[in-house]
């Protein structure tokens, strides 16, 4: 193993992440007539309409804008659609214009790394090797000159990008900018003009309310009936097409939740606030409502009673999760496991492959008694940046790969459903420390450990708050166990407990040689 350059960075205690408050749930809207998905056409284009407008005046404000402002665009509003419609579409524009801006600050963020780095890369002599900490020189005087030209493009960008910071102002594209690039690369995408344009109105439409605790059902604009009956607040000038009173409509459509019908039944029929969300999938033509509300805020499960049965220590990887189980006292109990995903394709079904590695996880860790997971607080946010590895392309594909942030709040999420704590460790050294420390002993005969499920170990053993080694410190007076067992290692009836010793292969005695040995 190669001498580590530098000392070693403090390793930061775990955690215990506090559960989600938001609770979203969908379902799909069956047996809409023709008549429906007219009115919630003309509906949501109406709305989208003072959308994109609203958002126009919102960005042409920038930083002047005050409350006295955002009172004056809802009351503009107010008269084209109603009072709770208008609320609605100011909110949904602060909340937009205010993500931009914070896209914004993380865009400068990444600039200044990455200028960073090209520029600590360019002082130095051509070819001088990097480290792990720090990338080195380049490889030739072209590769340097490349990179120089585009020092002064990421300068220049910077530049722009700052003054747009500073002044407020923000570009936001209604639709998606995705989807709105993709109307010049029709065929790559597999898509005709026709299907293209469905896709965009429907996804420039509005048809959100928020909810209000107190009103009928939770919801006065969008509203679910625990019948699933399904009636929407007309716009002013849509009156004409109310089929209730009070400029309401009912739709044909009963709405019934699967996932978490009876906690949505439970807040609708006692008034508490509901979130709708309408929305068209208009390549299959299907129709879905969201329901969201708030949890009130639960108290975090203290570090002691969620390692107090052991953890399923679980390995991030670009393909795969690496469990293990560890007891109280950091040891491996029985074979790891291994749950595989993969993240090609479409997002849809990324984001399904790690639910169903996630769904497995956590049965697993029901059926092993534990009460958490640990799992490694990633961030490679700064890691993926090209600048800072160079050519090697193949390894910032495998952390660009790796689902940190989706599957650490899609796993904190299905956990609290399973009553199940996540712990959160420091990242650091784990895949050195446990191939060093765990993976030749952990290893039979018949099985290798890999590197990943070494790593698990000192994930988990983190967790509880043991180190990484196998053994601990030995008691002050001498070097044996006289003082007490060792909890933090190894049960008494273990074979091998002692640790990370190495292997003698034959006992060595004074004693001569027989003949022919």
């Amino acid at each position: 193993m190669a001498e580590r350059v530098g000392p070693l960075r403090p390793v930061t205690p775990p955690f215990v992440v506090a559960q989600p408050q938001g609770v979203s749930v969908r379902t799909r809207l069956k047996g809409l007539t023709s008549r429906d998905e007219e009115v919630l056409r003309r509906v949501g284009a109406h709305l989208g309409s003072l959308a994109g407008r609203d958002l126009a005046v919102r960005c042409a404000d920038g930083l002047a804008h005050t409350p006295q402002r955002w009172a004056e665009r809802k009351r503009n509003l107010t008269g084209q659609s109603s009072s709770r419609w208008a609320g609605a579409i100011t909110k949904a524009t602060h909340d937009q214009w205010a993500l931009s801006r914070r896209s914004q600050a993380a865009h400068l963020t990444g600039l200044d790394a990455a200028i960073d780095t090209i520029g600590r890369r360019l002082a130095l002599p051509l070819g001088e090797k990097g480290n792990k900490r720090a990338p080195g020189g380049y490889r030739s005087r072209s590769e340097w000159f490349a990179k120089s030209r585009r020092l002064a493009v990421l300068k220049e960008r910077r530049q722009k990008v700052a003054a747009d910071f500073a002044a407020g102002r923000v570009r936001v594209v209604r639709g998606g900018r995705a989807l709105a690039r993709t109307r010049h690369h029709l065929r790559e995408a597999g898509l005709t003009a026709e299907r293209w344009r469905k896709r965009w109105q429907a996804a420039r439409w509005f048809l959100s309310a928020d909810g209000e605790s107190g009103k009928r059902y939770g919801n006065e604009t969008l509203r679910i009936t625990p019948d699933g009956q399904l009636s929407l607040k007309l716009p002013a000038p849509l009156t004409g097409l109310a089929n209730a009173p009070h400029g309401r409509y009912v739709l044909a459509a009963k709405v019934s939740f699967a996932h978490r019908g009876g906690e949505w039944a439970d807040r609708v029929e006692a008034d508490r606030a509901v979130a709708y969300r309408l929305h068209l999938d208009a390549d299959r033509g299907r129709w879905y409502v969201d329901a969201s509300w708030q949890r009130p805020p639960v108290q975090i499960l203290p570090l002691e009673a969620a390692r107090s049965a052991g953890v399923v220590a679980v390995d991030t990887n670009a393909d795969h999760l690496a469990a293990w189980r560890l007891d109280v006292h950091g040891n491996p109990i029985g074979t790891p496991e291994r749950f595989d995903y993969d993240l090609s394709g479409t997002s849809q079904h990324r984001d399904a492959q790690v639910r169903h590695a996630l769904t497995r996880l956590l049965h697993y860790t029901r059926r092993s008694g534990a009460r958490a997971i640990a799992i490694e607080d990633l961030d490679f946010t700064e890691a993926t940046t090209r600048e800072k590895h160079g050519r090697n392309r193949r390894f910032r594909q495998v952390i660009s790969g790796i689902p940190t942030s989706r599957l650490k709040a899609r796993l904190v999420s299905m956990a609290a459903e399973h009553d199940l704590a996540v712990v959160a460790v420091d990242a650091a050294y784990t895949s050195v420390w446990g191939a060093q420390h765990w993976q030749r002993p952990t290893s039979t005969p018949t099985r290798k450990t890999t590197r990943h499920e070494a790593a698990s170990i000192v994930i988990g053993r983190r967790a509880l708050g043991h180190g990484a080694r196998r053994r601990t410190a030995p008691p002050p007076h001498h070097r044996s166990d006289g003082a007490g067992h060792r909890t933090a290692q190894a049960e008494r009836r273990v074979p091998g407990r002692e640790g990370t010793r190495p292997t003698r292969k034959a006992a060595q005695t004074r004693s001569a040689q027989p003949p022919g040995a």
